[in-house]
Formats: structure tokens, C-alpha cells, sequence
């Protein structure tokens, strides 16, 4: 029965926001440009081309996402109140210092608003982070959280370049992929470091190859510009717009470059701008710990949780149960015979923190995985899949392999392994379970071939607006003190900030009414709460 439940809810675990753990290191040691980055400087928006701000959008009925936008379950259905979902594509240049040259065609949805004459406030646009996540995909997969938001609205989103139906990046064939998810995420011995960084310096080499010259400018600047084109292209004075997780960093950016073209501008679970790589990896770190402990102290309370009657003992069952799986894969009923090994565990367990509605499923995957008799990996498996991006028929989304294309060429810092052994103690201390796998993803950015842009994002503004920052206390994967840091970095007096006393990676979309009824009176009416107001 569990089996068939999770199946039906394999659509929404693939579109849950989420933030990337950020990659790079020191910039003492910057990785050879093999692609040249952009040259010249970027023109302003409102400069662009006729041919880019006057273009007229074509909208039209959706079809299926491709698999590039990872697993939909067919095309959008349409609001509760049954305002249909239209897409279209928007011409972007690749190079804003070279405006008239290439373009790339950005794939955006909406759905109208359904409010009366002269409610209208006019587009909203959202952005669900990763980087790496479909907004095509993931906007009508949640749409029936913001009805009340369509009364004065257009819902809009989009695949941001690199991502999806925009050029979307799959750095491998599946099957090189299903291998390159499988290995084992913390090496002993200088063998198999060795074979770490040669797979990751593979996987980086596929990248360039699939990209060509996309991969220098899939940065978060380029698409902070791409969302004022779009907001010149839907007839919009002001953007209005909705970020999560990386989201948030990605409205940080756009308030920088354009201050006086912010409208109204939510940032849930909000990404801190003044982290550098290993900074932002160790608060994840703690913050997944943080998350996992609060897990096992819920799990303890039933009678059958596989982990014990305590965190202490569930840690160690668990720290036990994933090194056993480094030399002994389970079977699982994967129709392509895959098993679960430590990696894919891991990376399962993560998935199901981003959200307390996933617990149960949490505890049913360990609870098949740990038992004496015929465990059975699936449940630990399928969850693995979706934080990787894995589509039920065995194709991967671009959510991985645009995540690291996007942190590498964002970032400046550059680790190497001696930087990992340094880093290692003080990671493993903060979670023994999290921390080695975290702390080796800092060199995902080593060998890549472009050189990235800086250290940390620029977010400082001089924007009129007041933005509201949301920020939930038992966050994993942008821990709740980013939320102070953040609006420190916009600037006095530029944002106010909300806390949701919660579990889970994002409030608006957790049920809290507190929350939604806040964000709603701001981006609806322009009521902007007090700062620190708390939630619930």
C-alpha cells in the first residue's frame, strides 16, 4: 500500500523547491578556462534590441513537459476555479554583451488572472530554485496553493536558461548517470580519491561537451536580466515576483542590478548571500542534521520506528545501515535491476527532510531497507531518484547537471582535496551522517571548465520596495539564520522579515495559514507585516 502512495506522489517530490549545496572552494586555486567567459559589458535591458523588448509572446495550449523538465504526470491541469495554463517561448540573448548575436529561446507558462475588471495587478512572476528546477513543471504542480494569488495576478514561470525547455543541460547518457549516483559520495584511501575527483572531473568534461557555448553564461546575473526582459515583454512596470530558495538569491540579484524596477517581491527560505562555498555547505550540513534529529525524535514516539526509542541510537542504526551498503547494495524492485547503495541512501534520506509530509515514507523505506528478512531498497531508492532528477521511465531531468553548471559558473572558489581533509573534522562534528558527503561535494566545482564570476552574489540595493523574507526556524537546506543575513546584505530598511516556526524547506506552501494570509496581504494588497513577525 505505502508503494502505491509514494507513487503518487513521485510528481510532487520531483518539483519540491530546493536549494543546491553551493560548490567551490578557495579561490587560491581556479580550475584552466576552457570556454572563454562573456566579453565586453553587458547592455541594459531597457537598451536591448526592438527585436528583443517589442517581440510579441505566442501563447498556447501546453503539452506534456519532456523529460528535460523532469516527471509531470501530463500536461497542466488547469486552477480550481479552472483558469487554463498557456506557454510560450521568449528569445533571451546568450550574451548580453553581444546582444544582437545569439539567442536562446526561454519556455515560460501562466495562467491569467481571474480576478474581476480592474483587480488586476498585473504579472507574478516565480521562481522555485535549485538551481536546476523546471518553474514550467513545478508553477502548476503547486498552482492550487495560489488561487487567491490569481485574483489580482497572472501566474508566471519559467525554465531558466540551461534548465529544461530552455537549452536544458544533461551532462551524460542515463545510464552514465545511474552510475555516476551510485558511487560512493565519501572515498577511503588515495585510491579511491583518486576515483572520486576522476568522476567528477569526467562528469564536468560531459558538461562541456553537451553544453558548448551555453556554459559560460548560465550564471544567476544573466538570469536576473533574462526576468527584466520578461517583465518588459508582459507589459509590466514592476516585477512582482515569488522566489524559493535559490529563488531568493536570484531576487537578491535582480534587486541589485534593477533597484527601481522592484515591485513587490517574496523571498521564502531564503539562500544567505554572505556565505562562501564551505560556509553555505556547513550550514546545510547542520541544517540537515538539525532536520534529521527532529525526524528521529518524531519516530521514536511510535511503537515500530526502525531507528530505536532515541535520536542517539537511530543515528548510529543509521550511520551503521548506510556503512553497510557501501560494500553490500540492497536489491530493490527497480525494473532496471539498480540497487540501493550508500550514495542513492543518502541521498534519499535528504530528500525526504525537505518536507514533514515525506516522514512517513522516510520511515517506511528504512523500515523495509533495515529488516532482518528480504529487505527491499525501494522506497530509499525512488526517493534517491528524485533528488537526482531520475524520471519514473529511467531518463534524467536537467535538475543535477544544471545545478552544478549554475553554482560553477556563479562562483569564483575553487577547492581542492587537501581543502577536503582540512574541512572533513569539522564537518563530520556537525553530522556524522551528512557531513563526509558534504564535505567532499565541495570540489564539485575543481576542474570546471569556465571560470566563475565571484565569491559571494551582490545583493546590496537601493530599491524603494520593501521585500519580505521568510524564514522557517527547522529549514534544512537554507538554514534560518540566512534569513537575517540576507536582509542585512539588501540593505537598511530594505526588507522585513517573517519567521515560520516550522519544519521544511519553504513556509508558503507548509499550510500554515499565518504565513500564507501574511505573504497574501503583501503581494495582493501591499501590507507589509511588521518586521520579525512570527508565524504560527
Amino acid at each position: 500500500m505505502m508503494r502505491v502512495r509514494l507513487a503518487a506522489v513521485l510528481t510532487t517530490l520531483a518539483v519540491l523547491p530546493a536549494a543546491g549545496c553551493s560548490a567551490g572552494g578557495s579561490p587560491e586555486r581556479v580550475a584552466d578556462t576552457t570556454t572563454p567567459p562573456p566579453s565586453g559589458s553587458p547592455v541594459p535591458t531597457d537598451s536591448l534590441p526592438d527585436s528583443l523588448t517589442a517581440q510579441k509572446l505566442e501563447w498556447s495550449e501546453c503539452r506534456t513537459p519532456d523529460s528535460s523538465q523532469g516527471d509531470s504526470g501530463g500536461s497542466p491541469s488547469p486552477l480550481p476555479d479552472g483558469a487554463p495554463w498557456e506557454c510560450t517561448t521568449m528569445k533571451a540573448p546568450l550574451n548580453y554583451a553581444d546582444p544582437e548575436g545569439d539567442t536562446l529561446d526561454l519556455a515560460l507558462i501562466r495562467a491569467r488572472s481571474t480576478g474581476g475588471e480592474g483587480e488586476r495587478i498585473g504579472s507574478l512572476l516565480f521562481n522555485f530554485g535549485g538551481p536546476g528546477g523546471s518553474g514550467v513543471v513545478t508553477l502548476p504542480a503547486f498552482g492550487s496553493d495560489y488561487t487567491e494569488l490569481a485574483k489580482r495576478y497572472d501566474l508566471v514561470s519559467f525554465d531558466p536558461r540551461g534548465v529544461g525547455d530552455s537549452d536544458g543541460l544533461v551532462c551524460m547518457s542515463d545510464k552514465q548517470l545511474d552510475d555516476y549516483f551510485a558511487a560512493d559520495p565519501v572515498p577511503s584511501g588515495e585510491a579511491e580519491e583518486r576515483d572520486y575527483t576522476n568522476r567528477l572531473r569526467a562528469f564536468d568534461n560531459a558538461c562541456e561537451a553537451a553544453a558548448g557555448p551555453l556554459l559560460p553564461h548560465l550564471t544567476t546575473v544573466n538570469t536576473a536580466r533574462d526576468m527584466d526582459l520578461m517583465r518588459q515583454v508582459l507589459g509590466d512596470k514592476k516585477l512582482h515576483y515569488f522566489g524559493i530558495s535559490y529563488g531568493t538569491q536570484l531576487g537578491g540579484v535582480y534587486a541589485h542590478l534593477f533597484p527601481q524596477r522592484v515591485g513587490r517581491a517574496a523571498l521564502d527560505a531564503v539562500v544567505d548571500p554572505t556565505a562562501d562555498a564551505r560556509e553555505g555547505a556547513l550550514a546545510q550540513t547542520k541544517g540537515f542534521q538539525q532536520a534529521l534529529t527532529t525526524y528521529m525524535e518524531s519516530c521514536a514516539q511510535s511503537e515500530n520506528c526502525p531507528l530505536g526509542s532515541t535520536p542517539q541510537e537511530g543515528e548510529q542504526k543509521l550511520r551503521d545501515f548506510l556503512e553497510n551498503l557501501r560494500s553490500h547494495p540492497l536489491p530493490t524492485q527497480d525494473p532496471d535491476g539498480r540497487p540501493l547503495t550508500e550514495s542513492l541512501a543518502w541521498g534519499g534520506i535528504a530528500q525526504s527532510l525537505y518536507s514533514e509530509d515525506f516522514w512517513p515514507f522516510l520511515t517506511q523505506g528504512l523500515e523495509e531497507a533495515m529488516a532482518s528478512e528480504n529487505p527491499d531498497g525501494t522506497i530509499l531508492l525512488t526517493l534517491g531518484d528524485s533528488m537526482n532528477g531520475r524520471n519514473q521511465n529511467g531518463t534524467y531531468s536537467t535538475l543535477q547537471s544544471s545545478l552544478v553548471a549554475i553554482n560553477c559558473a556563479d562562483t569564483d572558489q575553487r577547492y581542492d582535496v587537501a581543502d577536503v581533509h582540512d574541512a572533513l573534522p569539522e564537518f563530520t562534528d556537525a553530522s556524522p551522517v551528512f557531513g563526509p558527503g558534504m564535505a567532499w561535494s565541495l570540489l564539485s566545482c575543481t576542474d570546471w571548465p569556465v571560470t566563475g564570476t565571484q565569491s559571494h552574489p551582490d545583493v546590496s540595493t537601493t530599491t524603494d520596495a520593501t521585500l519580505l523574507l521568510i524564514g522557517t526556524t527547522g529549514d534544512p537546506a537554507t538554514p534560518y539564520a540566512g534569513t537575517q543575513n540576507m536582509k542585512e546584505a539588501l540593505g537598511k530598511d530594505k526588507a522585513v522579515e517573517l519567521t515560520y516556526e516550522g519544519e521544511g524547506h519553504g513556509a508558503y506552501n507548509s499550510g500554515d495559514t499565518c504565513v500564507k494570509d501574511t505573504v497574501n496581504a503583501y503581494l495582493l494588497d501591499g501590507d507589509v507585516p511588521t518586521d520579525g513577525k512570527t508565524c504560527p
